[in-house]
């Protein structure tokens, strides 16, 4: 319960904040907060990370599917404790579903934190990573 509890806040934070940036800034507009090193640019990615394989919307779709169908064969199996596991799992699947809407409802991804030095980004991608990491740190400490 705690992943699908954590994959439908971080798909609702990450949808709100995509709909306020889409409702107050024009497409390609950039507001420095830090000048030079931290801008809010809207655009819209056709890709994934980094703009790679850019319109291949039904590849990345597949990629949620398959993380969605991964998760409902195998949710018996994710243990609930530590907490930060099943959260973790949540994060990834909430930030790639949050991604995957913006890849319906607009044929790419919204992203907007911008700090120059670094592709723009977005809280769907912060989550994923986050998500990714945990799990991964998961692993590397419960190994044998």
């Amino acid at each position: 319960m705690t992943a699908l509890l954590t994959a439908f806040c971080v798909t609702v934070l990450d949808q709100l904040v995509k709909w306020i940036v889409q409702n107050h800034m024009e497409l390609g507009e950039t507001i420095p907060l830090i000048k030079n090193v931290f801008h809010l640019t809207y655009i819209i990615n056709p890709g994934a990370a980094f703009g790679i394989l850019p319109h291949q919307d039904w590849f990345f779709l597949a990629i949620v599917v398959v993380l969605f169908v991964a998760f409902f064969l195998m949710r018996k199996k994710i243990p609930e404790k530590p907490l930060y596991f099943p959260a973790a799992v949540g994060m990834l699947l909430g930030g790639a579903l949050g991604n995957g809407i913006d890849r319906v409802r607009i044929g790419g991804v919204v992203d907007f934190f911008d700090f120059r030095i670094w592709p723009i980004f977005n809280v769907a991608d912060i989550f994923i990573c986050l998500g990714v990491g945990l799990i991964a740190f998961y692993f590397w400490r419960h190994s044998s």
